[in-house]
């Protein structure tokens, strides 16, 4: 297996970095691809190839997020909004499909007292602090 890494440069907090192992016959086709001009490199042959599977499913992931009551895309949670969620008396379940960050002035029993539940797929920006202080609630 030959191991490739996928890394793309846009603006922080919009992509991850992806590591991927392929068989040496797949990347040697990958290579030949990129080398006959259909892609501009791996990466760019990678990314295409999963954004055309994640658009093939486009329907069923519009229904998983809708289903499940999931937020997709960015949510943020600065300090001011667990502090009204603490003086109300909620408990806050993140669910988000893309990028959920918790901002860095958040202290550990600020999370812990107002986040029940802690569910991404995708990423989750958090001091180590707070996601150490809500590893039991992330699922």
């Amino acid at each position: 297996m030959v191991s490739t890494s996928l890394e793309a440069r846009p603006r922080i907090g919009e992509t991850e970095k992806l590591t991927i192992n392929l068989g040496v016959v797949d990347l040697g086709k990958i290579d030949l691809l990129v080398q006959e001009g259909f892609y501009s490199n791996r990466t760019d042959l990678i990314r295409t190839a999963i954004r055309n599977q994640l658009s093939v499913h486009g329907e069923e992931v519009k229904r998983t997020v809708a289903r499940r009551t999931l937020v997709l895309g960015l949510q943020d949670f600065a300090r001011a909004d667990l502090e009204r969620a603490l003086a109300t008396g909620q408990m806050l379940h993140i669910q988000v499909v893309g990028l959920a960050r918790i901002a860095n002035d958040v202290s550990p029993e600020l999370a812990r007292a107002t986040i029940q539940s802690v569910e991404v797929l995708g990423a989750f920006h958090v001091s180590a602090a707070v996601r150490e202080a809500l590893a039991d609630r992330i699922l």
